[in-house]
């Protein structure tokens, strides 16, 4: 069972890791979006500091996941970005929703798993 945690661990950290780097470097070719999804993707892009800022939280998190003794930690630091990426699922694609879904019980699983090293926090 480790050995299965630490590969999905490593694949999810990847995963936005991966994420995190293209916003910065865009390599990965963008799909065609629908016009309500471009009109959001203009508005953020308005706000000059957002998407720097998911990046760096995206590649942080991903990094921290990775790692089973910075893992509990990375798992809170893209706790938000995770739920951002339901909620924005659920509303916009929810053609996305099985990969989101799936992602976030990942995530969830991690915080379960670490649940007492979190205890110290709100005792």
């Amino acid at each position: 069972m480790k050995i299965v945690k630490n590969i999905l661990c490593a694949l999810f950290g990847l995963m936005f890791l991966n994420a995190g780097l293209d916003k910065y470097f865009h390599y990965m070719p963008m799909p065609e979006l629908p016009a309500n999804m471009m009109k959001v993707v203009e508005a953020f892009g308005t706000i000059k500091w957002l998407m720097p800022l998911v990046a760096f939280i995206e590649i942080s998190g991903g990094l921290l996941f990775i790692f089973p003794k910075t893992r509990a930690l990375g798992a809170l630091v893209i706790l938000p970005v995770m739920v951002g990426i339901i909620l924005h699922n659920a509303t916009f694609m929810p053609s996305g929703l099985g990969i989101a879904g799936v992602m976030f019980l990942i995530n969830l699983w991690i915080i379960a798993d670490n649940w007492n090293k979190y205890k110290p926090m709100v005792a």
